[in-house]
């Protein structure tokens, strides 16, 4: 089985990949950032949230907070998904918000950010999102975004607006609910500009009153504030991805897969093109190119000069570019974000920075009524059906029928007797000890899989329960996914008001939660 670098983070291991281990907040806290100019960091914000029409009282507030010489940031960032993506993304941006309040004094004052990554150009990974209503039906939806392009330069198309209208006015809900939510989608459309625009205003019209920035790495006023750290990777473009070819080779020897490998004369940088495709650049040692075109080092710098916003990190500068404009305390990520971190400790200190605290995200799974209802005929958590679905039922099944020999209890005592036989034969005959523990593990492994197979039989013959199951893969696993990563968090908003959001804001940060809906 595959080893999860995020895992092994939390348990505290890999120390070599990571400067400070998970949940280590009194040492980042106590790293004060001093490089970073925040007064020009506010001024840029504030510039952007104008452009974007969320510069109001409370936001000035938490620029002229940002600019205090000892302000600290908990960022976070996800890709700008249709309707906000799915939950997770709504999730990142509270979690924030979160730690942020709880970090926060009035001598040293510590703001969330949302970054939102308008530069990202994979089209398929935010052009759709999945809903849920009361009917228990899965509505999806999907717009046309050009490929190739970043969705920060991708005007929001009046038939796009229709497409939305149209998804809400299917959705079947309380009529109140569904006008609210029509309300906050409205708000953020009006507003004009880019797809990445109708999703930082979603975003931070349900954050807000947290306190949450959101920021667009594509604004010109933040874009020239990042430029000096891309000229930096101009200089020497080959050396941050050997030091990340580097980490994955140690990663590998320590047995696990890392996330992110560079090619040879792979930059980590892209360029958006004359025909506003972005583009990676490769380096042979003396010019620059993508698939198109030569640049000298001197072209790209000149196009650093004249528009900042055209030369963009790749995943493995990127949070090193958001932690040079940012005086980061903490850096709010998902487990593949942990394992991306693994790798760049080392392209931070190349660009004279330390790697700041990566802080796993919070996790929530949204119970509604008939969901818990189901798990507790189940005897199962939503954890647990959405590892092995069939499996809950077939011992669900096997409870009923008091199907032991399908028990783990059967099978932990036919180990315990295997265990105890193979100390006896070895005690007559230490020759025979490998053999007899090679048996007893190949028995016990058999044994199991028989098991599993005879549980999942049972699911099979159980049209009722297969039906409950049926529907709560519907609501835990849409699309064969776990919720958080394919349902849209308005989802939750459509069916239960404002209570979705009030609880998710009264969590701990990080926790990891099955939260129950009335």
């Amino acid at each position: 089985m595959t080893r999860s670098i995020a895992a092994a983070y939390r348990a505290g291991e890999l120390p070599a990949f990571f400067r400070l281990p998970a949940g280590d907040l009194a040492t980042a806290a106590s790293e004060p950032r001093l490089d970073v100019d925040r007064a020009a960091l506010a001024n840029a914000l504030r510039a952007y949230h104008r452009d974007l029409g969320t510069l109001d009282a409370a936001v000035e507030a938490q620029l002229t907070r940002l600019a205090h010489p000892a302000a600290r940031v908990v960022v976070t960032g996800q890709q700008a998904g249709l309707l906000t993506g799915p939950a997770y993304s709504v999730h990142k941006g509270a979690d924030a918000a979160l730690l942020a309040r709880q970090l926060d004094r009035e001598d040293a004052p510590v703001i969330p950010v949302y970054w939102v990554a308008s530069q990202d150009h994979d089209a398929a990974e935010v052009a759709s999102t999945t809903l849920l209503d009361h009917a228990e039906e899965l509505h999806r939806l999907t717009l046309d975004l050009p490929q190739g392009v970043p969705v920060g330069r991708v005007p929001w198309r009046p038939e796009w607006t229709e497409a939305v209208w149209g998804l809400l006015d299917r959705f079947d809900t309380a009529p109140e609910y569904r006008a609210a939510v029509r309300a906050r989608v409205e708000q953020a459309i009006r507003g004009g500009g880019s797809f990445a625009d109708v999703f930082a205003r979603l975003i931070h019209g349900l954050l807000a009153p947290t306190g949450l920035l959101v920021l667009d790495p594509l604004h010109p006023a933040l874009a020239h504030l990042m430029a000096p750290t891309l000229a930096r990777e101009l200089a020497c473009p080959l050396e941050g991805p050997a030091r990340i070819e580097a980490a994955a080779r140690r990663l590998e020897a320590v047995g696990f897969p890392p996330q992110l490998r560079r090619p040879a004369g792979a930059t980590n940088l892209f360029l958006e093109e004359e025909d506003g495709q972005r583009r990676l650049l490769r380096f042979d040692g003396r010019q620059f190119h993508t698939d198109t075109r030569l640049y000298t080092r001197e072209e790209l710098l000149a196009v650093l000069e004249a528009g900042p916003t055209r030369l963009t990190p790749a995943a493995g500068l990127r949070p090193v570019v958001q932690d040079a404009l940012l005086p980061t305390l903490a850096f709010v990520v998902g487990p593949g974000e942990i394992a991306y971190g693994a790798q760049l400790r080392e392209v931070y200190e190349l660009h004279g920075l330390r790697q700041p605290l990566l802080w796993p995200r919070l996790s929530v799974t949204w119970l509604e009524p008939n969901v818990v209802r189901l798990l507790s005929r189940l005897q199962a958590t939503a954890a647990e059906v959405q590892a092995d679905p069939e499996g809950v039922l077939g011992r669900a099944l096997a409870r009923e029928r008091g199907a032991a020999a399908a028990s783990a209890e059967r099978l932990a005592a036919l180990d315990a007797e295997l265990r105890a036989l193979t100390a006896e034969l070895a005690a007559l005959d230490p020759t025979l000890e490998g053999a007899a523990e090679r048996t007893r593990a190949r028995t016990t492994a058999r044994v199991a899989h028989l098991q599993t197979l005879a549980l999942r039989a049972l699911a099979r013959q159980e049209d009722e329960r297969a039906r409950q199951l049926t529907r709560l893969k519907r609501h835990l696993l849409p699309n064969g996914v776990p919720q958080e990563r394919e349902m849209n968090f308005l989802t939750f908003l459509l069916k239960h008001g404002e209570e979705p959001l009030r609880k998710l804001l009264s969590l701990p940060p990080g926790a990891q939660a099955e939260v129950p809906l009335s």
